[in-house]
């Protein structure tokens, strides 16, 4: 079914990525481009706007991006109001409808129900997709280096409550090892709970630092048990023609990652 939804991008002009990993086959999942959409400026073409978007949002070009990618789920998805913290929501048949209506406040989802499609906007952050190797439960996770330093990956892992060896992963585009610009409150934030994680801060110079947060993210579910985990390493700040950046442009568009299980 990737196969397909990859063939069913390329065949609407999208380049929007379906993910290159050992996940199983149930599993369904997209990350959105900038590109596919109908918004101008910055915030072209592909932008699916804040997280409760305003009646005027969604009667222009917001409204009409989200029909796109709405056209390729088998729902409407539910949305998170992300705070770069550590909080999970664990999404039902039962919660559903409330959280579609009124987004949680957390940084990632999780769910065991088919046809219920989770997703978390980026625009620099990583976006992470993970799922039990049987097929049995699925989360995805927005982690910029607050939530990543907060614990936010190991939250969602402890939520999808199987073996962390028995999951795997996958970190969608995000901002390089070579783009990330940092100061010292950042690298004294991973510095204080594992001063291993210093192997991924190059100085740059006198209070500054460039942090792979790709790295950093995969140190962390290394030391959870998660060992298996894919990515391209896009980058989104250097592909502009692909990728929003908040870094890069200060003001920005907000691509996403879907997922959803099917049906056994």
């Amino acid at each position: 079914m990737s196969d397909a939804l990859a063939d069913r991008f390329a065949a609407s002009g999208l380049d929007w990525i379906v993910p290159a990993w050992n996940g199983p086959a149930r599993v369904r999942a997209f990350f959105t481009t900038r590109n596919g959409g109908a918004s101008t400026g910055v915030a072209a073409t592909l932008d699916l706007g804040p997280v409760v978007p305003s009646a005027a949002d969604l009667a222009g070009a917001i409204g009409e991006n989200r029909r796109r990618v709405g056209a390729m789920l088998p729902s409407d998805p539910v949305w998170l109001s992300q705070v770069h913290g550590r909080d999970v929501v664990v999404v039902t048949a039962d919660t559903v409808a409330g959280l579609r209506a009124s987004p949680p406040q957390a940084d990632a989802a999780v769910t065991r129900t088919p046809g219920i499609v989770i997703a978390v906007r980026t625009a620099d952050c990583l976006p992470v997709l993970f799922a039990a190797r049987d097929g049995s439960v699925l989360a995805v996770a927005h982690a910029g280096w607050r939530g990543l330093a907060a614990g936010v990956l190991d939250a969602a892992i402890a939520a999808m409550d199987v073996p962390a060896r028995d999951v795997v992963g996958w970190i969608g585009p995000a901002i390089g090892p070579n783009a990330f610009e940092v100061g010292a409150d950042v690298h004294a934030a991973y510095a204080a709970s594992d001063p291993g994680a210093t192997a991924h801060f190059v100085p740059l110079r006198e209070g500054k630092w460039l942090a792979d947060l790709p790295a950093l993210a995969r140190r962390q579910l290394a030391a959870i048990g998660v060992m298996e985990v894919a990515g391209d390493g896009d980058c989104t700040y250097t592909d502009a023609r692909r990728f929003f950046s908040w870094r890069r442009d200060r003001s920005s568009g907000r691509m996403a990652l879907l997922a959803w299980l099917a049906p056994r």
